[in-house]
């Protein structure tokens, strides 16, 4: 089933995020995780890439058990980062004959280590998603970043960049994580003037573990951080429970400020945890 359609259908909508192992060994795991949150009333699950494509065979394994085995429909990814169009071509053939229909078209995080050249295909995520639509009728997110992506100039310039992405066949959007609700809703109300129309999913994760403070704040793309959220940082970094069940609180608040302000919907960035998942599921079930 087409993501756009579901956005269609209702309001909000629920989606998760997993990401492959760094192994094929560890595939069971992630697939054992991936169905126990697919007992949850979710509406669609989004499944990462890996850095230059590591991951690629193990994300369109699990993207395909989502729908063959789970009647969950699927979102995976796909990056800009060091893939040529030829093998853009082999992984979208790969997609289709999977029956994967729903496509996140990204530019990427850069490999570490990496070696050679970083854009050799594609040096913006609004080509890829040209090819994407010109390959085969798959529906197609897009990211964007609710206080501007870190390589942009300012926030104006990257709404406008935005704008070419949509236009360029974007169906959806599903935000980076964001701390902050009001610098999503001035970011939605920018998109609108600008007219960006389509969905806008809000990402939220939720901080479990103090290991966790350098890696979001690297991912956030520089996200700033309100108080109340620091204060719980600074009280309970050294108590790992008590941070696990501040950081749902507040990721649970954040979600019910959200609905309560017509948010298309919630996407959690769930760690492959089902127990988070679950817990935060548990509080706002009744919201969807």
């Amino acid at each position: 089933m087409f993501i756009r359609d579901i956005f269609k259908q209702k309001k909000p909508v629920l989606s998760f995020e997993v990401f492959p192992p760094k192994e094929e060994d560890g595939l069971d795991a992630v697939l054992g995780a991936v169905k126990e949150m697919s007992a949850l009333p979710i509406d669609y699950m989004s499944v990462t890439y890996g850095a230059g494509g590591s991951n690629s065979k193990s994300t369109a394994k699990i993207a395909a058990y989502l729908k063959d085995n789970l009647s969950v429909p699927s979102l995976a990814h796909l990056t800009c980062v060091a893939n040529t169009k030829d093998a853009v071509k082999s992984t979208l053939a790969e997609y289709k004959k999977m029956g994967i229909e729903n496509i996140l078209a990204l530019r990427g995080d850069k490999p570490r280590d990496h070696i050679g050249q970083l854009f050799p295909g594609y040096k913006y995520a609004s080509e890829l998603v040209e090819d994407i639509k010109k390959y085969g009728d798959f529906c197609v997110g897009g990211a964007c970043y609710p206080e501007c992506h870190p390589d942009s100039d300012s926030l104006d310039a990257d709404i406008e960049n935005l704008k070419i992405k949509v236009d360029a066949g974007v169906d959806f959007l599903v935000t980076q994580m964001f701390f902050d609700n009001d610098k999503f809703y001035a970011f939605r109300d920018r998109c609108v003037k600008k007219g960006i129309n389509i969905p806008i999913n809000p990402g939220i994760m939720p901080l479990t573990k103090a290991q966790q403070i350098q890696r979001m704040a690297i991912l956030s793309g520089g996200s700033s951080m309100p108080a109340k959220f620091l204060r719980i940082i600074s009280k309970y970094q050294d108590n790992p429970e008590a941070l696990k069940q501040a950081g749902i609180a507040y990721a649970v608040e954040q979600i019910i400020d959200l609905l309560s302000n017509d948010a298309d919907g919630i996407h959690i960035y769930t760690m492959n945890r089902p127990e988070i998942a679950e817990k935060i599921v548990g509080v706002v079930n009744n919201l969807f």
